[in-house]
């Protein structure tokens, strides 16, 4: 072994290097996902987070071109049991060692991943230091403690973009039908935006324009935008204040769907407080129970923090969907205003598909709206 895991309580993992050599210190979660490990890797919202992998091999279909949900690898480092000595699938350009190597990220295989989750588990996230330097027990521990919390640092400004940009590309050719034209524009703020959601609303029929997270109310109203969407992103949505109050200024003038970071700091704009979960939702496999129909969903989730349900407004905002785990909220709807949310992923990357249909419900929220606007106006 020629690697240690350290975590701020003292215990201590050995493991072998397979990535790029160094020390990196962050938050220790797990992700149950069997397959997806290079969705997870790209996705923004782990940024500051260090991964384990549940499943017991990880590797074994390569890193391709089509699955980056973003430019890079944003964890801070990555955690396995065991590596595949082969990447085997046909659309892989490289292997996940050389993948990690490339991009600097730390990463350690022969990792009890099972006593690692179940620690975990018992004790919550906590803050590690993981080195292929530094093999002292006592020293790694003492950085870890050091280490900064995850709740300190204003995450989103580092994996959002720094301008506005147009985004055009549908799914992969293949994978479905090419998108139709575009009959509306939807605004995307990015706070750690996966780029699969950016090809559902292509796909879905939209205009997509992506834009920083701290951009003010009145220049993303000046894009003209027919709807808007708060996307995912890392870290506590309490460290980005300033984009709840933005939140707050667009509330009843466009319609607004939130994903994940974009859920809870809807929850804030609204009054609600937001909580630490004790260990996160990371996998693929999080049962979602629709509160009307009673339909279950199984998702895709990746967050820390929730809404806290006591908080919210009954008279305002009503809790549509729930976790059936932990009861925590997973998705709201404002009984007068054009808002709905989701704590899931419903882009599915990576992920089952269960909950694809949302964007199409937004789609529908936001044609709907400007049609009543017209016949509001015709009327006059």
């Amino acid at each position: 072994m020629d690697a240690l895991l350290a975590l701020e309580d003292g215990t201590v993992f050995t493991g072998r290097s397979f990535g790029a050599r160094g020390e990196r210190v962050g938050e220790v979660v797990f992700n149950t996902s069997l397959s997806g490990y290079q969705e997870v890797l790209t996705d923004p919202s782990y940024r500051g987070q260090m991964v384990a992998m549940t499943a017991p091999q990880i590797g074994n279909t390569g890193i391709n071109d089509e699955d980056m949900e973003s430019e890079r690898p944003q964890v801070e480092a990555f955690f396995v049991r065991q590596v595949s000595p082969l990447a085997s699938n046909w659309r892989a350009r490289k292997d996940l060692g050389q993948f990690l190597r490339e991009h600097g990220i730390v990463a350690l295989s022969d990792v009890d991943t099972r006593a690692l989750t179940r620690h975990v588990r018992a004790f919550g996230a906590m803050k590690a230091a993981v080195s292929t330097e530094d093999l002292s027990p006592e020293s790694l521990i003492a950085k870890a403690k050091a280490a900064p919390d995850i709740s300190s640092r204003n995450l989103v400004c580092e994996v959002s973009c720094r301008a506005p940009f147009e985004w055009k590309a549908g799914l992969p050719i293949g994978w479905g039908e090419p998108p139709p034209p575009a009959r509306r524009h939807i605004v995307v703020v990015d706070c750690g935006v996966k780029r699969s959601i950016l090809c559902q609303l292509v796909q879905g029929g939209s205009r997509v324009t992506v834009v920083p997270w701290n951009t003010p109310a009145a220049e993303l109203m000046a894009l003209e935008p027919d709807g808007i969407l708060l996307s995912n992103g890392p870290g506590d949505p309490a460290s980005v204040g300033e984009l709840a109050e933005t939140v707050r200024e667009l509330l009843g003038r466009r319609p607004i769907l939130g994903i994940c970071l974009g859920h809870q700091l809807l929850g804030l704009a609204l009054g609600a407080r937001t909580f630490k979960l004790r260990f996160g939702h990371h996998g693929g496999n999080q049962p979602v129970k629709d509160l009307a129909t009673g339909h279950v969903d199984i998702t895709a989730q990746n967050h820390n923090y929730a809404v806290d349900a006591g908080s919210l407004d009954e008279g305002e905002v009503r809790v549509t969907h729930i976790n059936l785990n932990d009861r925590t909220v997973e998705g709201m709807r404002h009984r007068r205003l054009p808002i709905l949310s989701v704590q899931y992923h419903p882009e599915a990357g990576p992920g089952p598909h269960d909950a694809l249909g949302l964007f199409g419900e937004f789609c529908r929220l936001v044609d709907e709206w400007w049609e009543e606007r017209r016949v509001r106006v015709a009327g006059l």
